[in-house]
């Protein structure tokens, strides 16, 4: 891949990006991070994850994982946990409401999604990007 071809990705990224995080605070008052870290404890074993593996999955530091865990537990949507063999392991484990908000705001992520990729193909320059992701 070379820089222009880098330099479209970031654009459509952030394109992509800015539609799922409108939709998600205007539909759900959930921020992007929250719904992903929602959606990726979710589909974990036990519905847990430990921070740092839910910080590589979602794409966050360490420290800004921690503040996004904080507010996902000040929302009831998820808790801590201690690891019994670590006693340093913290794990986020997602509660019923957690989940039950994940479900309801999928569809609009989906379609936000959709939505923001369906404008990107009508740029010239995004188009062939856009085609290379969709199946």
């Amino acid at each position: 891949m070379d820089a222009e071809h880098w330099d479209r990705f970031g654009a459509l990224h952030t394109r992509v990006e800015q539609e799922l995080a409108r939709a998600l605070q205007q539909h759900h008052g959930l921020g992007l991070s929250e719904y992903r870290a929602l959606a990726r404890l979710a589909e974990a074993d036990d519905g847990e994850l430990r921070m740092q593996e839910l910080a590589d999955l979602i794409g966050l530091n360490q420290s800004s994982v921690s503040r996004l865990a904080a507010r996902l537990e000040s929302s009831g949507l998820t808790r801590r946990d201690l690891c019994p063999d670590d006693r340093r392991g913290v794990y986020s484990v997602i509660t019923d409401a957690g989940r039950d908000a994940q479900k309801e705001a999928r569809p609009t992520y989906d379609d936000a999604l959709r939505t923001a990729l369906d404008a990107a193909a009508t740029d010239g320059h995004l188009r062939p990007l856009v085609e290379s992701l969709r199946p």
